[in-house]
């Protein structure tokens, strides 16, 4: 069995890549009016969304515990592994990272944990890179570096109609939520080292989408890169953030995606959310 690639639920793969990549995937827990339940299996965004708008319940999330990872990884040595890279959303932005690493120290060095640096499908092409080349026959320490270098290739934008869910889930300054609750603007924000930071504030919906366009353009470099399009009950938004980035960038376009964001990041972004993910192919 070659190297085997871990990773975690907030890299909402697509569906329709389902089964094509070896990946193992360690959920995240989502709290809803202090019934918790995994990620993607016992809850789905759309409750979180309901209940974001109920204004009712409170939505917390929570990191794996690090025995689950022990689990995961033990399970995979045990199955004929011959190492395992886990890849994992930003430190900054949860503690899953750390759980993952208090787990390898447990396991032994055969187990290399890395640090994305973003979430969502930043996280989901840095581990897809990572499985590929471990389909290939490559050893732990060069899977690691695909998945680190992949990582190192993306830009994460995103628009939201208010910055107070980021704000009451400590993933965004107070500071910078006032001034845009103050002056009525919509943000655009991105990951910057990790972290969560407005990028830019523009004063309608329209226009907050037109400019996440320019954005992902500017992001793409000048070679081929992938996109991946997020959003949270805003298909019809997606579909028509994913066809104005995929026309302006023409052939430098390979794979585009769209998916709606799992319950983890929607119980901090909230409904109508849009995303766009870009992958520059190293």
């Amino acid at each position: 069995m070659p190297v085997a690639v871990v990773t975690d639920s907030t890299a909402y793969l697509p569906a329709e890549l389902g089964g094509t990549y070896d990946l193992t995937v360690v959920p995240l827990t989502v709290v809803i009016n202090g019934v918790d339940g995994l990620e993607g299996l016992e809850i789905q965004p759309t409750e979180v969304a309901q209940a974001l708008r109920a204004r009712r319940f409170a939505v917390s999330t929570s990191r794996p515990a690090p025995s689950q990872f022990v689990a995961a990884y033990r399970r995979l040595l045990d199955a004929g592994a011959d190492g395992i890279v886990s890849v994992h959303l930003s430190a900054k932005l949860s503690g899953t990272f750390e759980a993952a690493t208090l787990a390898a120290v447990e396991v032994g060095a055969q187990v290399q944990v890395v640090d994305s640096g973003t979430t969502g499908m930043g996280l989901g092409f840095a581990a897809l890179a990572a499985a590929a080349a471990a389909r290939k026959g490559g050893d732990l320490d060069a899977v690691r570096r695909v998945a680190t270098t992949h990582a190192e290739q993306v830009s994460t934008l995103f628009y939201v109609d208010t910055l107070e869910y980021l704000r009451r889930g400590g993933r965004i300054g107070a500071a910078s939520a006032l001034l845009g609750t103050a002056l009525s603007v919509k943000p655009i924000l991105h990951v910057v080292d990790g972290a969560i930071v407005v990028r830019d504030k523009v004063r309608t919906a329209g226009r907050a989408l037109a400019r996440l366009v320019d954005l992902a353009v500017e992001a793409s470099g000048d070679g081929d890169v992938d996109i991946a399009v997020h959003h949270l009950e805003a298909a019809d938004r997606a579909t028509a953030l994913a066809d104005a980035v995929s026309l302006r960038l023409g052939d430098r376009l390979r794979d585009c995606y769209i998916t709606e964001i799992g319950a983890v990041v929607a119980a901090h972004v909230g409904p109508g959310v849009a995303g766009v993910v870009v992958h520059r192919r190293p």
